[in-house]
């Protein structure tokens, strides 16, 4: 009883065979065989060679959440160059609960606002990255891995000015404030403490020299992290007019940057420009200088770099291969003149029998 079971067994298993085998007596290799045969495996190697180079890519994933962080301090990096001499302008930042933030951190330099051709080139190179960045926004995702391989940061090359025409002043270091709204402005004159408000001494300029025309080099938000280019740098605005208001506000999204070498907390930012002539006889009041008005998101944006699993690379490499022989594989047809091909094989040739009709 036994052994009759295992035979059906193994009768239905056989009749479960999806893929019946042909006996190699029973097929015959031919040249357009080899030549298929041949280009299948050139495009097996050359198909699994690219998806090598696909397993060793890695991609950015974007999420988002609630930012629950309040109490810690925002770093504001600036690099700005003003058309106007150092002792005639002032920098500083008013948050949205009208304390003045201490501007220790920014320093003055005495520059030249007309830039050399090879300082033109670097600009002008600047420029062409932000254009391509507004159009092509998969870029970021470039930028981000070129700051994880830890290439320099875009910045300026050192510039040498001449000491007889140093108009302009550079104003670059960074600012700590607090997470709520706030407006970081350089207008005329060195802010002074008020205990009524805010103030800077302008009466001793006159509007004569006033010029804000400027030049953003770099203005970052959060943790600094190398090859990382902001939306603002490289921005270039050229005044006509004395009594001039550049506006910008921005909204600073957090960003937390997790990657297999690199984990930093920083911060992206989108900006709307606005700017206008003062005029007051013509109804346009205001105060000449540059004003930049931020506000803070209160979603966070994790970024988070990933990479393929193995388990997946296998896979998609056994269905390269495995597709790829099942297509261009062919069976070899059997020869009805083979003596030991079976007669199974060998259609049956029936004679014709008569038919009488009455």
């Amino acid at each position: 009883m036994r052994r009759l079971t295992r035979k059906k067994a193994l009768t239905l298993v056989k009749e479960l065979d999806a893929f019946p085998k042909v006996p190699e007596s029973y097929v015959e290799a031919s040249a357009t065989g080899g030549t298929v045969s041949l280009i299948a495996f050139t495009l097996m190697a050359a198909l699994a060679f690219l998806e090598f180079f696909v397993y060793r890519n890695t991609w950015m994933r974007y999420e988002y959440e609630v930012d629950k962080d309040f109490s810690s301090k925002l770093k504001i990096n600036v690099d700005i160059t003003v058309a106007m001499r150092c002792q005639y302008i002032g920098a500083d930042v008013l948050d949205l609960a009208e304390t003045m933030v201490a501007s220790d951190g920014l320093k003055y330099e005495a520059v030249n606002f007309e830039l050399s051709p090879q300082q033109r080139l670097w600009h002008m190179t600047l420029q062409h990255i932000q254009d391509r960045l507004r159009v092509e926004h998969s870029l970021q995702d470039v930028l981000f891995k070129a700051a994880l391989k830890g290439s320099p940061p875009a910045q300026s090359p050192s510039w040498k000015f001449d000491s007889s025409s140093l108009t302009a002043c550079r104003i670059h270091g960074h600012l700590y404030v607090n997470k709520v709204a706030g407006n970081f402005h350089i207008t005329v004159g060195k802010s002074i403490p008020h205990p009524r408000g805010h103030a800077h001494l302008a009466a001793l300029v006159s509007h004569d020299s006033y010029n804000f025309s400027h030049r953003i080099d770099h203005l970052s938000f959060g943790e600094a992290i190398p090859g990382i280019i902001s939306t603002l740098d490289g921005t270039e605005k050229i005044s006509t007019e004395s009594n001039h208001m550049f506006q910008y506000f921005i909204t600073i999204v957090p960003t937390k940057l997790n990657t297999y070498k690199v984990s930093a907390d920083t911060h992206q930012y989108s900006v709307t420009e606005r700017e206008r002539v003062i005029n007051h006889a013509a109804g346009s009041h205001g105060v000449s200088g540059i004003f930049m008005k931020y506000d803070i998101s209160s979603l966070m944006v994790k970024v988070t770099e990933q990479h393929m699993p193995l388990w997946q690379f296998l896979v998609r490499l056994c269905g390269i291969i495995g597709g790829i022989f099942s297509t261009t594989g062919t069976s070899r047809v059997p020869q009805a003149s083979d003596p030991e091909t079976p007669s199974h094989f060998i259609p049956e040739y029936q004679t014709p029998t008569s038919v009488l009709f009455n």
